[in-house]
């Protein structure tokens, strides 16, 4: 899959590359799609060599697949269920301006699973949520604080291992200084940041138009691995994901953090769950390697890598500290394990920052599990939510699936 797909939108002229939107090898892929066929609705679909299978007959929800791990056999799935043919047509019917509703296109890989995220695992982005609050909001204060607080803490902070004496040690000496924050709390302490990120079934998928609130003027992607666990905590799987943030809401109060996180279109991830096997696993994840550039009708362009090796607790760990004796998902959760990208270089105007504009396309990559790309778009502007749990339920019945 190696063409450019070049648009016409309202606003722009967009060219999509959508090469490598599948890892570069022999890997199992579960995901969704829309079907318009006698009821419309979506289908839980396997990847297999680049051939999908609607497998919604054995597993009506991706919950329901990852619930029932004992039941896969691939072999079996796709000789059982109906082939929908090469892949490759439904990801290039799946962009909006191009798509024939008849034919299927991609949704969000995961259905009734939680969307849970985990913050400032990195110690980049760390530094930027103490930026933002120290900050309040104010992208022009930005880079004075950045340069004060690489200096008193970078190198220390990037050393310690978070929840150990050594963190404690640090701590103490940090509110001696008054550079105590509550994003060091989550960043060194015991206890990770863990929110809710998202509504169930409100995620968007590969190639759909993600949302940034009008009202905000400070703002960025977050490229990030997102874990599909079930409700035993088995970690299961892993994908790609966007936690589009507002940086200037947050940074006017941690307690504005589902404003800054929570709206629409404002979390995307996919392409497709790559599901472990001998092939790919946590120890993959762990090592992995991705890279986010940006793209704008004005020009403008921005390339970066996160290093998953560089995070400062270990994607096992944040899954425990999820799912537990404490707090339980019957069906399962899909986890974004936080990103290192914070892009600091001037847009525009001095001492702004990076902030996003319209029609920028977004794509976030790593060879294992290919790539998630998206187009910006105010949150009252592009399509809007409108297919919840309720309506999940009443289709699935009336396709005769539960």
């Amino acid at each position: 899959m190696g063409q450019i797909l070049s648009v016409k939108t309202k606003q722009a002229n967009l060219h999509l590359d959508i090469s490598n939107t599948l890892p570069d090898d022999n890997s199992i892929l579960i995901g969704r799609a829309w079907r318009d066929e006698r009821v419309p609705g979506p289908s839980v679909i396997l990847v297999l060599k680049e051939i999908a299978y609607d497998i919604t007959g054995s597993f009506p929800t991706v919950s329901h697949f990852f619930e029932s791990p004992g039941l896969w056999d691939w072999n079996k799935l796709k000789n059982r269920h109906e082939s929908l043919g090469n892949i490759e047509a439904i990801i290039e019917n799946t962009l909006i301006e191009n798509r024939i509703n008849e034919l299927p296109y991609l949704l969000a890989p995961c259905d009734l699973q939680p969307i849970k995220a985990c913050g400032v695992t990195f110690v980049v982005s760390l530094i930027e949520r103490v930026i933002e609050e120290k900050a309040k909001g104010d992208p022009k204060q930005a880079d004075n604080i950045r340069e004060q607080l690489s200096q008193e803490i970078g190198k220390n902070i990037s050393s310690i291992k978070p929840g150990t004496d050594d963190a404690e040690k640090l701590k103490a000496k940090l509110i001696e200084q008054d550079m105590w924050s509550q994003y060091m709390e989550v960043g060194i302490g015991p206890d990770a940041e863990v929110f809710s990120k998202a509504q169930i079934l409100s995620a968007v998928g590969h190639l759909a138009h993600i949302g940034i609130h009008p009202g905000s003027n400070w703002n960025n992607p977050e490229p990030e691995i997102v874990l599909a666990i079930n409700s035993q905590g088995s970690i299961l799987g892993a994908t790609l994901g966007n936690d589009v943030n507002l940086r200037d809401v947050e940074g006017r109060s941690a307690l504005l953090l589902g404003k800054a996180k929570d709206n629409n279109g404002s979390c995307a991830i996919g392409p497709f769950i790559r599901v472990f096997d001998s092939n790919f696993s946590l120890e993959d994840v762990h090592s992995a390697v991705i890279t986010m550039s940006i793209s704008g009708e004005d020009g403008y362009h921005l390339s970066a890598q996160s290093n998953m090796e560089n995070i400062s607790r270990t994607p096992a760990d944040l899954v425990e500290q999820v799912i537990n004796e404490n707090h339980q998902y019957p069906d399962g959760l899909v986890l974004f394990l936080g990103t290192m990208f914070s892009p600091t270089d001037d847009r525009d105007e001095t001492e702004q920052g990076f902030t996003h504009k319209i029609d920028d396309v977004v794509k976030i990559s790593t060879p294992n599990l290919g790539a998630l790309i998206n187009v910006v778009g105010y949150t009252n502007e592009i399509p809007r939510w409108d297919f919840g749990v309720g309506d999940l339920m009443k289709n699935l019945s009336l396709r005769q699936l539960i």
